[in-house]
């Protein structure tokens, strides 16, 4: 990421000075009086107009993540996990196939390589939307979901308009890789669909809410490699965190790897909050409706440990950015994670 490290002296929480002169820490001095209930209830329009204002010019790709995450880099997939498991038990390089996973769910269209593929996005949402719903209420067949067939399996949970999942596909070769992405908003996902870079063959996107228990995901338990959250979970509301790790971690195949980087507590965004904006201790929404949460290193470890994954790295990144056509100091703060899940007893 780019910007300059700083030692952390002010990360400290800044406290505002009160009516009565006395100060009063600033993260949350005077609560919204709007009931935080509606920004849940309406989460899904808030973060579709978000897309629809913006669509893919507001964030960049995050060509950064193999240096913060060599884990997605190329060299790292051929063997990285693929030796854990028994000879029997590993998946072939995959194909472009049809498939037919079960009575009424057919995704050939969807996972057909075809010299025309490419030519027929705009018809993908539909088509996605149609699968998406049909896997959520069934029981998904270890060798009957998308990728099925590949040997390295990521999923990005929150992938917007695919800042991360195009860099992915574009760096790493590996005709074994199979990239799937998800996220809140339907008019994200669509705007991944419709991308030149998307590649139904080696990539898998669909619409889903990490916070709905009722709703599965479109590949089965023990099958991931790496699972990614980037600047994702802290839109969730704090009391559903717990349980939605705990979905996740179980789409991970033992050794599997989860990737976070996030808010960190005090971070210049959460400083510049004004009051009645604050929903909850350290929980905000911005003027878009959309939300935000603040984390601390401690807070994400227990979320994770608490899902059953070891920590392999837990740390806070400082960064000083100096926006110089503005004059303007910003001082940035976020965490960096990466939690494995323990391998079976008995694997070498």
């Amino acid at each position: 990421m780019p910007g300059t490290m700083w030692s952390g002296r002010k990360s400290r929480p800044p406290r505002r000075r009160g009516k009565s002169g006395r100060t009063v820490p600033s993260g949350c001095a005077r609560r919204s009086k709007v009931r935080p209930v509606d920004y849940e209830v309406n989460a899904h329009k808030y973060w579709n107009e978000f897309y629809k204002i913006h669509e893919n010019g507001f964030f960049k790709d995050r060509h950064w993540l193999f240096t913060e995450f060599p884990e997605l880099a190329p060299s790292q997939n051929q063997n990285h996990l693929n030796d854990l498991l028994p000879e029997n038990k590993r998946s072939k390089v995959p194909e472009c196939r049809s498939n037919e996973d079960g009575p009424g769910l057919q995704i050939e269209e969807q996972h057909k390589c075809s010299s025309n593929s490419l030519g027929h996005k705009m018809q993908m949402p539909p088509v996605e939307e149609n699968v998406t719903q049909k896997l959520s209420h069934l029981e998904i067949c270890v060798d009957e979901f998308p990728g099925s067939s590949a040997t390295y399996r990521i999923l990005e949970v929150g992938c917007g308009v695919g800042n991360t999942v195009f860099p992915i596909l574009q760096t790493n070769n590996d005709p074994g890789l199979f990239v799937y992405c998800c996220d809140f908003s339907s008019t994200a996902v669509e705007l991944v669909q419709t991308n030149s870079a998307y590649d139904p063959c080696r990539c898998f996107a669909f619409v889903h809410d990490l916070c709905d228990e009722d709703k599965s995901y479109p590949v089965p338990r023990d099958s991931l490699d790496i699972i990614i959250l980037i600047f994702v979970l802290s839109a969730v509301v704090p009391d559903k965190m717990q349980k939605a790790i705990n979905r996740l971690s179980r789409l991970l195949k033992p050794g599997g790897l989860m990737l976070l980087r996030d808010y960190g507590r005090y971070d210049m965004a959460q400083l510049r909050f004004k009051k009645g904006q604050c929903l909850s201790e350290n929980f905000y929404v911005r003027g878009d409706g959309t939300r935000v949460y603040f984390f601390t290193q401690d807070e994400l470890d227990t979320l994770f440990t608490n899902a059953g994954l070891e920590k392999v790295q837990n740390l806070v990144d400082r960064r000083l950015q100096v926006n110089r056509g503005k004059q303007l100091t910003m001082y940035r703060v976020w965490i960096q994670c990466k939690y494995r899940k323990p391998l079976l007893s008995g694997t070498g």
